[in-house]
């Protein structure tokens, strides 16, 4: 009987020690995310919170926190007989339907032709990539330049080759936002195929060799080999494309203002204004929850119709 006092007495030694251990694990562990967690809800989750409850409200930054007034679902209903709104809305959708399909589609041709054996590549990436380490604000008031309808380097070009009239650029309705979309895809262009160029190294060589042996063409080995094993980074660049468009805003502030009049007016500038221009705080943060749910839509849905096809599962 005492022996088995004293066996079952060590068992349980262990079990306390260890239980004792994993508890001072997990408290370290804790400690360690703690300020991060700490950060993340006071700078990212407390002002989702508020700026959800201001969404229901009518307040005027200009009379301070005495003037908000509650007003329910008042800023979402109004929201769709604004007529910049919705004018906003469309040029959004259209920014992020035309600059997403060229930006991927640009940087995957890029990404493959940098994957072969070209002279100086590492300063030909570094070429590429730089375009997304610049200031947007200065990119931006350099192709301002490049646009100018009178003295631009574009226009001045285009005349010299036997175009009289070339188009006004950021100064017409009909071309401005084209030419924000142009800038854009240069600007995302190089991103992007760093990004492909890291997946296109991961493919094994050995499934080219076996194509070579069966004869398949490059066009080929581009669709049923590159395009599949590159389906989890083409994911990835999408779903980042797709939420940097929603989200255009200093191309469209530097350049145009989000004119002439409407043509150039986006989401994200509309918030900006509403908040800091017309002091419509409650109204601007019921655009941004609009602007969220957008977001989450596409993004879900590219989820959804990628996940059949790629090898991310």
């Amino acid at each position: 009987m005492e022996l088995a006092k004293k066996s079952s007495s060590i068992a349980v030694r262990p079990k306390r020690k260890i239980r004792k251990d994993i508890l001072q694990e997990n408290i370290a562990g804790w400690l360690f995310l703690s300020l991060n967690l700490i950060g993340y809800v006071i700078f990212k989750l407390v002002p989702i919170i508020i700026s959800l409850i201001f969404s229901f409200s009518d307040w005027n930054l200009v009379s301070g926190l005495k003037g908000i007034k509650f007003v329910g679902l008042k800023n979402y209903v109004n929201l769709w007989t604004d007529v910049i709104f919705i004018k906003s809305l469309v040029n959004t959708i259209v920014f992020a339907a035309i600059t997403v399909p060229c930006s991927v589609f640009l940087a995957l041709i890029l990404a493959v032709i940098l994957n072969d054996k070209i002279f100086f590549k590492s300063l030909v990436r570094l070429g590429f990539y730089l375009p997304n380490i610049a200031s947007m604000v200065a990119i931006s008031v350099v192709w301002s330049i490049l646009y100018m309808p009178t003295f631009g380097p574009i226009n001045m070009v285009l005349r010299a080759i036997g175009i009289e009239n070339p188009p006004g650029w950021l100064s017409s309705s009909q071309w401005a936002l084209p030419s924000i979309i142009i800038m854009s895809v240069w600007q995302a262009v190089g991103y992007n195929a760093i990004i492909l160029l890291a997946g296109l190294q991961s493919v094994p060589g050995s499934l080219y060799e076996s194509a070579d042996i069966d004869g398949a063409g490059p066009l080929s080995k581009f669709f049923k080999i590159t395009i599949p094993m590159l389906s989890p980074t083409l994911f990835f660049v999408t779903i980042i494309s797709i939420i940097g468009s929603f989200q255009v805003f200093t191309q469209v502030n530097v350049m145009t203002q989000g004119g002439p009049g409407t043509s150039t007016s986006v989401l994200v500038y509309y918030i900006y204004k509403s908040a800091f221009m017309y002091n419509k705080i409650g109204y601007a943060n019921a655009i941004g929850w609009v602007l969220f749910v957008m977001v989450f839509i596409f993004t879900a849905l590219q989820w959804k119709f990628s996940n059949k096809d790629s090898h991310i599962n």
